[in-house]
């Protein structure tokens, strides 16, 4: 049975998903940088040249996922061994990346309405990839974090309607409950300022990142 300490603990990741994703779609120009299904849709959109999508943007976002997912899989390749310290070092490296593009946001360094929100893109994205790599090969079916079509999909085909097969839709609907008070809170908070919404997701994952450090050492994976 998943510790509930870890069930919160991915449900706050989810949470801040949901505020990062309001900053990417909301300021950065209609993208998204942890759903790659709806970059890839908007990429193939663009080439029609008739609707003004973004064609460069999505293309770094997902450039910066796979290369941010890369870096996840290679910290579990040599961490994966000791999973306390490899869950704390994934997600506070996902922690300092988040920091990093808070700062540069609210430093005027980087402005979401210049002509570099790619490097925005890019630092997000290569979080997201980063976090979505380590909650993959934590293993947890239906907390996945950052993209929630399987997970509504579980919730109601194998409902007590459905199949009848599903286990702990609990989880599962903690899951979309979270996604979406994330992505409302983001964007209530946009109106003030989106370095204010990266630094909260920023503290978030912080914090996730201190509960599985000082969590217990899992001898598979924990949830």
């Amino acid at each position: 049975m998943a510790p509930r300490w870890a069930v919160g603990a991915l449900l706050t990741m989810t949470f801040a998903t949901g505020l990062v994703d309001a900053v990417s779609y909301l300021r950065l120009g209609h993208v998204f940088v942890a759903n790659m299904t709806g970059n890839l849709v908007f990429l193939g959109f663009s080439l029609a040249g008739a609707y003004q999508l973004p064609v460069v943007a999505p293309i770094v976002a997902m450039t910066a996922f796979v290369l941010g997912a890369f870096f996840g899989g290679q910290l579990s390749r040599f961490l994966g061994g000791r999973p306390r310290f490899w869950l704390g070092c994934a997600f506070a490296c996902q922690t300092a990346g988040l920091t990093l593009t808070a700062l540069l946001l609210g430093t005027g360094v980087l402005r979401p309405d210049g002509r570099i929100v790619l490097v925005i893109i890019a630092l997000l994205g290569g979080c997201c990839g980063l976090q979505n790599a380590t909650v993959r090969l934590l293993a947890p079916r239906d907390l996945t974090t950052t993209v929630l079509t399987q997970t509504l999909t579980g919730l109601t085909a194998e409902s007590a309607l459905g199949a009848g097969i599903g286990k702990k839709p609990h989880r599962k609907v903690g899951s979309v409950l979270a996604m979406f008070a994330g992505a409302a809170t983001g964007g209530l908070l946009l109106q003030i300022t989106p370095a204010g919404v990266v630094g909260l997701a920023a503290v978030l994952v912080g914090s996730v990142a201190c509960v599985f450090a000082l969590g217990p050492e899992p001898d598979e994976p924990t949830v």
